[in-house]
């Protein structure tokens, strides 16, 4: 694949794998990756990454610019191979190992890998691989065996630090997925600012990573702990109780999760986060991919102590954008924080003037950490990339400090009897409700208004709340036209598995989710 967007920025070369063997040669015994009970040290893992170089160009007979396609959950080799396969310049596409055989069918067509590595619990997605003629190998015995004959003698070839070395898809909240190409030297620059900013990736620090690698933020955080020779403590699971009692061990410096985590955590029978402020020894908290409610906030400040919890906000083809730090988490309610560092954020009109400070406007920012460009897209490139600042249609405002707020996606904006209503609004008042684990306000066909305003629900445990003490706190807090005409509970919340709400999702089986609980009602 010919990476046009690839620029050549002079100077030394930036690209994951420096950081890893730069740690392998300071302590080679020093643990990389812990999975179970099975621990990764910086020379194996080293000495891992050189074989799968080899095999690649060598055994499968791959060159500079072609993709292969990664499609398995979290385990130790993930890391491996996209490190390995990255410093003889090919670009791994980390394929979500959850996608059905129909949903991994159009992905496959638009980035046409020459080989599929597919974990061996995913063997149907490894078949509907083959069906396109991908060559496939499942990552067990034969694929061990083949790498542990491989030479590990290994010279790092000339690379083009601003050509792709990684390829996600994104979640397809608005859409059809898009294939997010990103270079080695934003991933490498990113992984310097992480460490500056929440200070939990030196040397000794040890780093839960409980998210999805597949994910860009999953991997980030792998990436980052490794690149400055901590430990990455790898999950495959985010079991609550899992997860609190790795935290409880006392080991862990630093953490990355979703709210999803977050709410599950606390929903959990209270012993699970007893004496979590007294065992945990982590420095940082932080979350991301979706917004953290206030509530939420104060329940991990309460849980884990203060000065820890951070949350980002970003994407894929941005990067990490703002971030507010433990000090601002409670003083500035739902602010996801000022820019990341070496981040310029720009709020605007429709017009393209800068809006002033509090009123809604859409989110640009430019920095060193973007997307390359979105793979056989150049009309959504376009869109999204203007004169270097980036856009995901996420609309913000932003207070006279420079904090930032998010209100929404421009496309989940509703527009009832002609005003434009921001959802984040009205879901920041029903999230503060007693027995609301979790809400989404969205937009549904309406004859009169255009669109009406309507309210799913995920109880908490215990009492659910009524859906008249709901409609009534908006009407006491919001203006009339923002109080929902309906509230419908659900079990659960349509997220994809980086925690994101889909709303599109929502409001397609919104007719159906409303019935049944009509019909179970009645």
């Amino acid at each position: 694949m010919q990476d046009d967007l690839a620029r050549s920025t002079g100077g030394a070369t930036l690209r994951l794998s420096l950081g890893i063997r730069a740690a392998a040669a300071r302590r080679p015994d020093h643990p990389a990756l812990v999975f179970g009970s099975t621990v990764y040290r910086y020379y194996d893992l080293v000495r891992q990454m050189n074989r799968l170089a080899n095999m690649a160009i060598s055994s499968w007979r791959l060159k500079a610019g072609d993709v292969v396609a990664l499609i398995a959950p979290n385990r130790p080799e993930y890391v491996e191979i996209v490190a390995g396969l990255s410093d003889v310049g090919i670009i791994v596409a980390t394929l979500n190992p959850r996608l059905s055989p129909e949903e991994l069918k159009p992905i496959l067509a638009d980035c046409a890998p020459k080989l599929a590595l597919v974990d061996p619990s995913l063997e149907e997605l490894g078949d509907v691989a083959r069906d396109y003629g991908v060559r496939t190998i499942l990552i067990a015995e034969e694929f061990e065996n083949a790498l542990q004959r491989a030479s590990d003698a290994f010279s790092l070839p000339p690379l083009n630090d601003a050509a792709s070395f990684s390829l996600c898809y994104t979640s397809g909240t608005t859409g059809a997925p898009k294939g997010v190409l990103l270079s080695h030297r934003s991933r490498a620059l990113t992984f310097l600012a992480m460490a500056l900013e929440y200070r939990c990736f030196g040397d000794d620090d040890r780093f839960l990573a409980l998210t999805p690698l597949c994910h860009g933020a999953g991997f980030a955080f792998t990436g980052a702990a490794l690149s400055f020779g901590g430990t990455c403590v790898l999950l495959n699971s985010a079991d609550p109780e899992k997860v609190a009692d790795r935290l409880k061990e006392g080991d862990i410096t630093g953490v990355f999760m979703v709210p999803t985590h977050f709410s599950r955590l606390f929903s959990a029978p209270p012993r699970v986060t007893s004496n979590l402020r007294t065992l945990c020894r982590l420095k940082s908290i932080i979350s991301n991919a979706a917004a953290l409610s206030q509530p939420l906030k104060e329940r991990a400040v309460e849980a884990f102590g203060d000065g820890l919890l951070h949350e980002t906000y970003g994407s894929t083809e941005a990067g990490i954008v703002t971030n507010i730090r433990p000090a601002d988490i409670l003083r500035k309610s739902g602010s996801v924080g000022p820019a990341f560092i070496h981040t310029e954020v720009e709020i605007r009109r429709d017009d393209g003037t800068c809006a002033t400070p509090g009123e809604i406007g859409e989110l640009f920012s430019r920095a060193p950490y973007t997307f390359n460009g979105y793979l056989n897209q150049p009309g959504e490139t376009a869109r999204a990339i203007r004169d270097g600042w980036i856009s995901v249609q996420d609309l913000a405002t932003a207070d006279e400090e420079g904090f930032i707020t998010i209100c929404g996606r421009r496309k989940d904006m509703i527009v009832s009897g002609g005003v434009n209503i921001y959802p984040v609004e009205i879901e920041a008042v029903i999230g503060r409700q007693p027995g609301v684990s979790d809400v989404a306000v969205v937009g549904l066909p309406d004859d009169e208004w255009g669109e009406r305003l309507h309210a799913f629900v995920v109880p908490a445990s215990g009492k659910p709340p009524n859906p008249s003490d709901i409609l009534n706190a908006c009407r006491r807090e919001l203006s009339d036209y923002k109080a929902p005409r309906g509230v419908t509970m659900v079990d659960e919340l349509p997220r994809n598995a980086s925690g994101k709400l889909l709303k599109r999702e929502l409001r397609d089986n919104a007719a159906a989710l409303i019935g049944a609980v009509k019909r179970r009602v009645s």
